[in-house]
Parts: C-alpha cells; sequence; structure tokens
C-alpha cells in the first residue's frame, strides 16, 4: 500500500502518495529516475469550455506508469457541477515516461519490467510550472467560491533536490534489489545521487560522452565496496522529445536504441 504524504493535496483533493517499487525480489538492474509522475485529467468548465488541457489531479498508480486505467482513477474524484468535470487528458499526458522506459531503455538491453527495480531521486509528484500556472490561474480562484481544497503539491525545489536520508534510502533500495547493473536517467541522478555514494564524481552526462560511439557505454563505479555497471541515459523527455527537449541528446539516444536492437 502506497503511503500518503500528510497535508498535501492535489487539485480536487487527492492526496498525494509516495509511487514506490512493488515486487522487491532481486532484479537484473536498478534503475533511477528524478520524480514520479501524475495522473493527468482535461479539466472542463461547467459550459463546456476548456480550462486546462492536462492538469495533474492524482499520483500515478505505480512507479513509471505506463497511462492504463487513467478513465477509473479520474471517475473516482468528486467534482460538483459548479466546478466543472474531469475526463482522461489525452494520451500523451499520461504515462508517457513509463511507455519510453519500456521501449527506449529496457527493451533494447532485452530488459523488461520484471528485470528492473524502479526507483526515483524523489518518489513523490512535484509541481512543475506549468501545473503551477494552471493552478494559479483556473484553480485557486475557485477554490473559495466552491470550497473546493486547496491545492497543495510542493513544487521541484530550486536548491538540494534530494538530502542524505533520500540518498540512503536509495542506496537501501540498491542493495535490496541485488542488481549488479545501474542505469540512470538524466544527468539529476548523477548529481544527486551517485557523485555522493561512489567513487565517480561526475555531475555530467556529456562527462561520460556525448558522441554516437560513447554514448550510453557502460562503466563500473564502486558503491559501499562493491562494483556496479553503470549506463548513464538522457532523461526520457530528451529520448521521448517531449516538450521542450534537446534534438542531440534525442539523436544519440536514438542511434544507441538502434545499435543494441541489431545487436
Amino acid at each position: 500500500m502506497q503511503n500518503t504524504i500528510p497535508n498535501t493535496l492535489f487539485p480536487f483533493g487527492q492526496p498525494l502518495k509516495l509511487v514506490k517499487q512493488q515486487d522487491r525480489s532481486p532484479k537484473k538492474v536498478f534503475v533511477l529516475g528524478v520524480y514520479a509522475s501524475a495522473v493527468h485529467a482535461k479539466w472542463l468548465a461547467p459550459d463546456g469550455k476548456q480550462l486546462c488541457q492536462a492538469l495533474a489531479v492524482a499520483s500515478e498508480p505505480e512507479i513509471f506508469w505506463r497511462g492504463e486505467n487513467a478513465e477509473e482513477v479520474i471517475s473516482k474524484i468528486a467534482v460538483s457541477p459548479e466546478a466543472g468535470a474531469l475526463k482522461p487528458a489525452e494520451g500523451k499526458f499520461n504515462g508517457p515516461s513509463g511507455k519510453a522506459l519500456d521501449e527506449l531503455y529496457l527493451a533494447p538491453l532485452g530488459l523488461t519490467r520484471a528485470d528492473a527495480w524502479l526507483c526515483d531521486l524523489v518518489p513523490h509528484s512535484l509541481l512543475n510550472q506549468g501545473q503551477s500556472e494552471a493552478i494559479q490561474k483556473h484553480y485557486a480562484p475557485m477554490c473559495e467560491k466552491h470550497g473546493l481544497p486547496t491545492a497543495s503539491i510542493p513544487a521541484k525545489p530550486t536548491g538540494d533536490l534530494i538530502d542524505e536520508n533520500r540518498r540512503n534510502e536509495i542506496l537501501a533500495e540498491l542493495k535490496e534489489s541485488r542488481a549488479e547493473t545501474i542505469i540512470l536517467l538524466g544527468e539529476e541522478p548523477l548529481k544527486w545521487f551517485l557523485s555522493a555514494v561512489s567513487d565517480c564524481k561526475k555531475t555530467r552526462l556529456a562527462e561520460f560522452g556525448n558522441e554516437t560511439a560513447t554514448y550510453g557505454s557502460a562503466h563500473t563505479v564502486s558503491i559501499d565496496g562493491k562494483a556496479y555497471s553503470l549506463i548513464p541515459l538522457t532523461h526520457m523527455r530528451q529520448a521521448g522529445g517531449f516538450g521542450s527537449h534537446s534534438d542531440e541528446w534525442e539523436r544519440l539516444h536514438t542511434s544507441w536504441v538502434e545499435a543494441n536492437r541489431r545487436k
């Protein structure tokens, strides 16, 4: 059962939950991302006008969720007629990271979810700028008017993303996973985790290689005296071309995927 975080709510009242690996059996790889995603809904005004095309309204049901059953999750959220209605957002807004993980990271390595222990630096959703603006523009003015619960999802920190306690929790998961290979998704796991717990002090993905011949290569790192095979890869936003992203990192990752599929 996922734990809820006290006094922390999405718009329309769903509690913020911790999203962690449920299958605790030994795995081949340990995958570390940045922070958990959310279930997104299209919010319609009482007159049917769209207020927000993709409002985060609940924690994702499982880590690196693929978007299944979004309608079921959203249908359980009570919305008064005066506040409008919620419908599932377009498919691209629910589960893109989970789909990318399976198709663009695990599959090229010959792996499935059953082979992977999944973890995020921050094990719950965070509020990005777009969501914050949508809440301030559309949701906050309705709270007092219609008695809606105040949205209180934390924003992504501008300073330290995680502290030593969280690093130790991730270390404990890594050891429990018994994985011998670590896949890091983007630069933040390098900066906030790997450089603090291992003999590898690199904090930028480019330091491991930003050419077709070097991107995605395995490197040996030592953590608490144990050697691991490290595969540093770009974040899903880059690999999948989601929103604002780097065309160069997308190209490098696409080449990596194609090369591994040919093996």
